[in-house]
């Protein structure tokens, strides 16, 4: 039976790759994003490829206010899953050297964002006593590496999000699902550098890394178990990768 899925960080990456296996096994989407054009552009073709309804809206994760008024218009106030994939790394300093943007853009995009549209799509579910919450974490909320800081601690705070809304939601048959994958081969390392693509490549080197397509496999994998099963936790990395700190590369 078709559900709704929505995808935030949606233009790119895991999210992209997720609206997009959905939509190929016929759920109906709602996907976010801040690049309006590229949002669209999917919008239009997987309606189109896949004759599934797709509502996009664009809006900053970052702005409540954005997320209130985004998640309010829409005519269909029913999401059977809640997918929470926008986030991002921001520079790759010492601590000590750390930008204040950065910092600054991080958390308020992988906290603060996930927190604002979990608060405005959680009363459907709760309403409806079911539904599914994926939240993307990262190898990096797992432990802590240096130049990490900050990003680290940003996915240490989806962790622990992630472990309370399930004990806060239990009550009302929502499953929540923690996604932490480790090196991927996205935009991901070119947003972290500020668009430096020669040294973005570089963090790949030697070594095969996942794809966005994987890592959407595992996201849609784990929305297709028993109404009675939920994988709380689930850390994911390339064959090559034992954890953050680990890489065997040829």
């Amino acid at each position: 039976m078709p559900k709704t899925i929505f995808i935030t960080g949606a233009t790119s990456g895991f999210g992209k790759a997720s609206a997009v296996l959905f939509a190929q096994n016929g759920h109906d989407l709602i996907i976010s994003g801040r690049r309006k054009e590229r949002l669209e552009s999917l919008a239009e073709e997987l309606k189109h490829t896949h004759n599934v309804s797709v509502v996009s809206l664009c809006f900053d994760v970052r702005d409540n206010n954005a997320v209130v008024s985004a998640i309010n218009s829409l005519d269909n106030k029913n999401v059977d899953i809640l997918i929470n994939n926008a986030g991002l790394a921001s520079g790759l300093n010492k601590i000590q050297d750390g930008s204040l943007d950065d910092w600054e853009k991080m958390i308020d995009t992988n906290i603060k964002g996930l927190l604002y549209v979990s608060k405005a799509i959680m009363p459907l579910m709760i309403k409806n006593k079911k539904g599914h919450i994926i939240n993307i974490g990262s190898t990096a909320g797992k432990e802590a590496y240096e130049n990490g800081n900050v990003y680290c601690a940003t996915k240490h705070a989806v962790d622990a999000i992630s472990k309370s809304m399930r004990i806060d939601l239990l009550g009302y048959g929502i499953k929540v699902t923690q996604i932490c994958p480790g090196a991927a081969e996205t935009e991901f390392s070119k947003v972290r550098l500020h668009g430096d693509i020669d040294r973005a490549k570089k963090v790949y080197n030697g070594y095969e890394p996942m794809t966005a397509e994987d890592v959407a496999s595992i996201i849609y994998y784990v929305t297709t178990l028993p109404k009675n099963l939920c994988i709380n936790d689930l850390v994911v990395t390339s064959l090559a990768q034992a954890n953050s700190f680990y890489i065997n590369r040829n």
